[in-house]
């Protein structure tokens, strides 16, 4: 059995052979490449992605990447395809086919049909004087020294370059698309990601009672506000204009200072000039706030008015933290 330190040898071994497959890359973003992009960019139809093994595989992901950032895709197993799938494909799709070597039987089968339909054909390829790149209209070159395999047999290096190229392809139609992050929120609603992307302080400050107390109330009303109201704070205010925040911090630290509390008003203990939120901010810019100034709670405003509190444990509920 090897040692543990002779494990951790094979493992950046393997790094190290994997980032030397994507740093000689960069050879492979050539004119080929731009015009594979400005292909597709330009084109009517959908991307065809097709591939079979481990190809496939990296297939699917490119096309969930593509999918996501605004170009439509669809994953066709190259097997499938010479068995009856070939009618997924419309004449004005634009087919990628994946593969290291080039000369695998299915794909010897399924490029002539593809040719025939007259699809334009870009080859993601790791053999240049292969088939597949002999009949390729473009090609993308993601040719590798070796596989991070001891044995240069099991897909590793080539798979990531594969990946890589992929996600450059993506890269660039999503900036010539201009793609936003409005855009990407309307294709990603679920999850915390999504709620980064979409989630307002509307959507939450709404569920919380809305603690205040005016300026000249004395110590225990704003106790009870802010024990009743359970945000641990509660916003101050005068002739109904927010002047002031009162937090659990602040009644512990005054305590820290005096015992005489019979004539201590909301003004005295507040914190003047609180930090503040649209409504109709997104969330994550009120989480940005809370981090930046040390605080669990923000008051919300809506058109000029105080509205109510969105605390941290919202955005805690909500995963989005």
């Amino acid at each position: 059995m090897k040692s543990l330190e002779e494990i951790k040898i094979t493992g950046l071994e393997t790094i190290e052979k994997e980032l030397r497959a994507v740093q000689n890359l960069r050879s492979s973003v050539n004119e080929d490449f731009a015009a594979s992009v400005s292909l597709i960019y330009n084109s009517a139809g959908r991307v065809i992605i097709t591939g079979i093994g481990k190809s496939a595989i990296i297939a699917n992901k490119i096309v969930s990447t593509l999918n996501s950032t605004g170009t439509p895709a669809i994953f066709l197993h190259a097997a499938d395809a010479i068995h009856g799938d070939l009618g997924i494909i419309r004449g004005e799709d634009i087919i990628i086919c994946i593969s290291k070597s080039g000369e695998t039987p299915e794909i010897k089968v399924l490029v002539p049909l593809l040719k025939n339909r007259g699809n334009k054909l870009i080859g993601m390829v790791g053999n240049l004087h292969s088939y597949l790149a002999e009949q390729s209209d473009y090609i993308i070159d993601t040719t590798v020294e070796s596989e991070a395999c001891p044995n240069n047999l099991a897909p590793t290096a080539s798979t990531t370059a594969q990946l890589v190229m992929g996600d450059a392809l993506a890269v660039c139609l999503l900036k010539l698309k201009g793609f936003t992050a409005d855009d990407f929120a309307q294709y990603h609603p679920g999850g915390s990601l999504g709620k980064r992307l979409y989630m307002k302080v509307s959507d939450l400050y709404t569920r919380n009672e809305v603690p205040v107390v005016d300026v000249d109330a004395d110590l225990r009303t704003a106790i009870v506000e802010i024990s009743s109201k359970r945000l641990g704070a509660s916003i101050v205010t005068d002739k109904g204009n927010l002047v002031g925040i009162i937090t659990d911090g602040d009644l512990r630290r005054l305590l820290m200072k005096t015992t005489r509390l019979d004539n201590i008003k909301a003004r005295d203990i507040m914190t003047m000039n609180p930090k503040v939120i649209e409504a109709d901010s997104l969330v994550v810019n009120a989480l940005d706030i809370m981090r930046n100034n040390n605080i669990t709670q923000l008051a919300v405003m809506k058109d000029g008015e105080y509205v109510g509190v969105i605390h941290l444990h919202d955005i805690i509920r909500e995963g989005i933290i």
